[in-house]
């Protein structure tokens, strides 16, 4: 195998692909990237065995030539050492050879580098998918509702399922829901690019979501979604984003959200956050993260967390409406952050079925956005 790319375009390559390197791994072949130079360019891939990421350069776009190819051929190399000397090659064109036992020699400039390869035939063949059922995601739409739903997953790994969000479809609509039994976030949307009528329980892992979504383009392009019995193959432009399904039954979050309230108020999302995150502050020394909510007769609440070696945070809010009984809740304060983060509402609605039930939050726009947080229980 021989071929010359430029290194800009290998770098780009390498990072898409960076995402599923294995560096916790009994298959040693698995710590490595699989080049393959052919007639319509070159293709990297690289598997954890949860995700498989494939991209592929080709020989030139435009008027631009990207890759020469001399000599079709397969290589895995090494990718951590691979990754970093092709950052730090001098030249903006990249040589790569590879000669008998797969030794690979990378020239640039006045650098060369010799690297001893790995078969390419004993690397794990992709998941081999029927695209019959695919649904069409824009991809601004999709990183959001990434974004707006996987900070809620478990990190325990004693409940797997649970560290993933799970995907409902149902005709046109699209749900994700994330629960970590403290925490719960959704996101809907109506989605017209289906061929599914209905999908349950696909499962995503959230870190897996988290890496995906650094790949995602921010422009609206159409992503296009296929879903198998236990993979999920996301097509973005030139690359391939293979990830399983996590196994289980993800249990039913429905019965947790309340259908009226005892209690609701509308606040201003910034200001109801900035007088959190400094109360978080305090509640963070003591290590508990506990910050209190009282509501006052003269439409405020009072935001407060002390600490008892350094001291007490209170704070007073203008509500916009309150109605209903007066509480007084305990919530972590780093939930509550995580949940108006993702708020791009100027007022948020919270809506309150007594002082040790759920609370819920959305924007008060009903953008189909629903938090849901459990309150503490507290001495006083």
């Amino acid at each position: 195998m021989k071929f010359i790319i430029l290194k800009d375009h290998l770098n780009e390559s390498i990072n898409h692909v960076s995402k599923a390197i294995s560096t916790r791994t009994t298959i040693p072949i698995l710590t490595g990237i699989k080049i393959d130079a052919h007639a319509n360019g070159v293709t990297l891939t690289a598997s954890d065995t949860d995700i498989s990421v494939q991209s592929f350069t080709p020989l030139e776009t435009g008027d631009v030539d990207i890759i020469q190819i001399i000599q079709p051929g397969s290589v895995v190399l090494p990718a951590r050492f691979f990754i970093e000397i092709v950052r730090k090659l001098p030249s903006q064109s990249i040589e790569i050879e590879v000669k008998d036992r797969f030794q690979t020699t990378i020239r640039s400039g006045s650098s060369e580098v010799q690297i001893m390869g790995l078969d390419p035939e004993e690397y794990p063949l992709l998941p081999q998918i029927e695209e019959s059922k695919m649904i069409q995601i824009p991809s601004d739409i999709l990183k959001t509702m990434i974004k707006q739903t996987s900070f809620a997953v478990s990190t325990n790994e004693s409940t797997p399922i649970l560290t993933g969000v799970l995907w409902s479809i149902n005709g046109s609509e699209l749900k994700f829901i994330a629960c970590d039994r403290h925490r719960l976030a959704t996101r809907e949307i109506t989605n017209d690019n289906s061929t599914l009528q209905n999908f349950h329980n696909i499962v995503i892992s959230g870190r897996t979501l988290n890496e995906l979504n650094k790949i995602l383009p921010d422009q609206s392009s159409l992503i296009d979604i296929v879903i198998s019995d236990n993979q999920v193959l996301f097509k973005i432009h030139s690359i391939l984003f293979y990830t399983r399904i996590l196994d289980g039954t993800y249990p039913d979050t429905s019965k947790l959200i309340p259908q009226s309230f005892q209690t609701q108020m509308v606040v201003p999302t910034k200001e109801l956050a900035d007088a959190i995150d400094r109360a978080y502050l305090l509640s963070r020394e003591d290590k508990t993260n506990i910050v209190k909510m009282v509501m006052n007769e003269d439409q405020t609440i009072e935001i407060s967390s002390s600490s008892s070696e350094l001291g007490k945070v209170t704070e007073q809010i203008n509500l916009r409406q309150i109605s209903g009984d007066l509480l007084r809740i305990s919530f972590n304060s780093k939930y509550m952050l995580d949940a108006l983060k993702i708020m791009d509402s100027e007022y948020i609605h919270m809506g309150f079925t007594g002082a040790m039930q759920p609370i819920i939050i959305k924007p008060e726009d009903e953008t189909s956005i629903l938090q849901l947080i459990l309150p503490y229980r507290t001495t006083n």
